[in-house]
């Protein structure tokens, strides 16, 4: 059974896009059946995503990428010019660079594999609600064998070494703790690190950043 790290007095509510419908039916069980998630709405395609968005007020977005009509990447781009505050979190087969890399510049908060274990998928839930920005793990060395060909130090030469790595970090997928954790410090002082890289990148999330480190 999964087990939350931390306590909650409101549940995270989450909302589904997927057309392949035993594994909707199927994640929507998952969700309906885990304490402290709340399963406000299931899809097969993205037709009225931005009405829905707006009637559900999901906190996470469960996102594919092939849709019938109106793609996953489309999709999230819709939501977070429109609901900023709500995290997309792709779940998909495909495992290319392009893929990836466009659904992250889209504004996707993280990106699993179907492959990945349900309570993976849960724990990946959470880490996104918590600032997180979650990866599978080949996804993850994609990003960041990406970033190594195409950044110059010149494109993030107002980050220090400390703010560099806590970039990389978070490029990786670690959520704001384990962030914390890798780099011996306080979460309040990660937070606060967090913050400085923003301010110095001009973006307002760990997608953003994350895109922005992407940049060809």
């Amino acid at each position: 059974m999964f087990k939350f790290k931390y306590d909650r007095s409101m549940p995270i509510r989450v909302c589904v896009y997927e057309d392949n419908q035993p594994l909707r039916d199927a994640l929507s069980l998952l969700i309906q059946t885990t304490e402290a998630f709340e399963l406000v709405g299931a899809f097969g395609d993205c037709h009225q995503v931005e009405q829905q968005i707006a009637s559900l007020r999901p906190h996470v977005v469960l996102m594919d990428i092939d849709l019938p009509g109106v793609s996953g990447t489309e999709a999230t781009l819709r939501i977070r010019r429109k609901f900023p505050a709500t995290d997309i979190l792709i779940l998909t087969v495909f495992e290319d660079d392009d893929r990836v890399f466009e659904a992250i510049r889209s504004g996707a908060t993280g990106y699993l594999l179907k492959k990945t274990p349900p309570v993976r998928i849960l724990a990946a839930i959470e880490e996104v609600y918590e600032g997180g920005a979650p990866m599978s793990p080949n996804i993850a060395r994609r990003v960041m064998h990406s970033m190594h060909r195409s950044t110059t130090p010149s494109d993030f030469d107002q980050l220090t070494p400390r703010e560099s790595m806590i970039l990389a970090l978070l490029a990786a997928g670690n959520s704001y703790k384990m962030v914390a954790a890798e780099a011996n410090i306080s979460i309040d002082t990660a937070r606060t690190h967090i913050k400085r890289i923003y301010e110095k990148l001009h973006v307002h999330s760990v997608a953003e950043a994350v895109a922005k480190y992407l940049k060809r």
